[in-house]
C-alpha cells in the first residue's frame, strides 16, 4: 500500500431526538507530499486545477492559496506539538466536478520515525467558517488513537457550545475510522462516525468511486440541510447560533 489511497464506506450519525443518519461517501487519504507526483500519473485527479477529482490548497488550512504543509507545521508549533517534518496525511473528501464541502478533514502527521505525532482536526460549518482541533497522538491498543477536547466552535444550531468532544480513530491502513462522541457532562449528546475499507489511489478506483456516488459533495450540504428539516419537524429543538458559538 502507498500512503495516498481512496476509502470508501458510510459516514453514520446519531442525533437529538433520536435522529439517525447514514449515507455512503468517500475520502482521499493524500500524502501530501505525494501530490505532485500524483497529479503527474492520474488523468482523473488534478491538484489546483479542475479535474473530474481535484485537491485545492485554497480548501485547507486557513484556506489560502498556499502549501498546506507549512500551514499545518505552523498549527502544530503553536499548539507545542513536536513534528521533525514526517509525512503528513489528509484524509479528506475532495473537489469533485469543481464542488466541495468538507464537515471535517483530518491531518495525521508523523514523525520521520513513522511514529504519529498529532491529529489536526479540521472543522467547517456551513456559514463558512472553520476551526482546527490540534492534538497530539499516541497509538494505543488495537491501533487506535483517543483524544479528548472542549467543543471551541459552532457548527449545528442543535447542540449548545458547552459541550465535550470524545475522538477514537484508526488511522489509514487496511481500513480507516473517525469516530466522535459528543458529551453533555455524562450523557451523550451525538455520536458521528465515518468508516471506510482501503482502496488503491488510481483511475479505475477514483471512476469506480464517482460513478457509484457522482454527486457526493452536493449531496453531503444538502443532506446537511434536509436531515435539519426532519429534526425540526420531529420536535428537536432549534438552539440557533448560541452566545459565545463565535468562531475562535
Amino acid at each position: 500500500m502507498t500512503a495516498s489511497a481512496i476509502y470508501a464506506g458510510h459516514v453514520v450519525h446519531n442525533r437529538p431526538g433520536k435522529h439517525r443518519l447514514k449515507y455512503r461517501i468517500f475520502m482521499l487519504a493524500l500524502d501530501l507530499d505525494e501530490v505532485e507526483a500524483i497529479d503527474g500519473q492520474l488523468k482523473l485527479f488534478s491538484h489546483n486545477r479542475v479535474n473530474l477529482f481535484s485537491l485545492f490548497d485554497c480548501d485547507h488550512a486557513d484556506r489560502r492559496n498556499e502549501a498546506i504543509v507549512p500551514r499545518v507545521a505552523a498549527k502544530l508549533r503553536q499548539a507545542g506539538i513536536v513534528w521533525d517534518g514526517g509525512r503528513i496525511v489528509l484524509l479528506t473528501m475532495p473537489r469533485l466536478l469543481n464542488y466541495v464541502f468538507n464537515p471535517l478533514s483530518v491531518y495525521f502527521c508523523y514523525r520521520r520515525d513513522g511514529e504519529l505525532a498529532a491529529l489536526v482536526h479540521e472543522v467547517s460549518n456551513t456559514f463558512g467558517e472553520h476551526h482546527y482541533y490540534v492534538l497530539p497522538a499516541a497509538i494505543g491498543k488495537e491501533g487506535r488513537v483517543r483524544q479528548s477536547c472542549d467543543k471551541a466552535f459552532f457548527v449545528s444550531p442543535f447542540l449548545e457550545m458547552d459541550l465535550r468532544y470524545e475522538f477514537v480513530v484508526l488511522p489509514p491502513r487496511e481500513t480507516c475510522r473517525v469516530a466522535m462522541v459528543v458529551r453533555r457532562g455524562e450523557s451523550v449528546a451525538l455520536t458521528a462516525s465515518f468508516s471506510g475499507e482501503y482502496r488503491p489511489l488510481t483511475d479505475a478506483t477514483l471512476l469506480r468511486a464517482w460513478i457509484c456516488n457522482p454527486l457526493m459533495t452536493l449531496k453531503v450540504i444538502a443532506g446537511i440541510h434536509w436531515e435539519a428539516l426532519k429534526m425540526c419537524v420531529k420536535g428537536v429543538p432549534y438552539l440557533g447560533r448560541n452566545v459565545g458559538s463565535e468562531a475562535r
